[in-house]
């Protein structure tokens, strides 16, 4: 692995093609990308908001979001050489390794159309999370970048225990809009809520 890497974060895109297009131009001064989820909205439109994307030849590591279903961006993706896709798996580039969990969790109250997980769910997928690896997760942990505009917190606990547990060098995450752009640190583990925008990260 590089001393360093340079890292392009960023979720909730929610078919912002504008965005798309800066987030393309963004990653071509960085190592390696990471897509938090939620690149459509409510399953409509993820073709073409990844072919929107798929111009990006750099590494990029995406997870499902609540948006789309792990199927579905598998699918879309299938062209896109430089694209893994992760949920409950890991993948190693550049040394670094990344694993990811995406969907909501726990259960939103969107309805049938939102891919959601039950936190005992997500303890499982989560089970092979390795130590000190970087974690993309759809979902922020639970108290943390995970309020919501009423003031209830909407993370997950079985994400929270885990970074506690594995302690991540990072956690990338996206899903409360209202935390977007902002970063926190949990333990050992420095937590991004990265929004639709970009952030570049130095990972050491």
């Amino acid at each position: 692995m590089a001393d360093k890497s340079r890292l392009l974060l960023f979720s909730d895109l929610h078919n912002d093609f504008r965005t798309a297009s800066k987030l393309s131009e963004i990653a071509a001064g960085v190592d390696i990308v990471i897509g938090a989820g939620d690149f459509c909205v409510c399953r409509r439109g993820l073709a073409e908001i990844i072919d929107a994307l798929a111009g990006i030849d750099k590494p990029i590591v995406l997870v499902p979001g609540n948006s789309e279903s792990e199927e579905e961006l598998i699918n879309a993706c299938r062209n896109w050489k430089s694209a893994h896709i992760l949920h409950g798996n890991q993948a190693t580039i550049d040394g670094i390794t990344f694993f990811g969990i995406g969907g909501g969790i726990p259960v939103t109250p969107f309805g049938s159309w939102s891919y959601d997980f039950t936190e005992d769910e997500a303890y499982a997928l989560l089970r092979d999370c390795p130590v000190g690896c970087v974690l993309v997760s759809h979902s922020p942990p639970r108290g943390l970048l995970d309020r919501s505009s009423d003031g209830r917190h909407l993370g997950s606990q079985a994400v929270r225990d885990t970074v506690e547990k594995k302690k991540p060098a990072l956690v990338v995450c996206g899903h409360i809009h209202g935390s977007s752009g902002q970063s926190h640190r949990l333990g050992e583990s420095l937590v991004i809520n990265a929004g639709p925008s970009g952030i570049i990260h130095n990972l050491l």
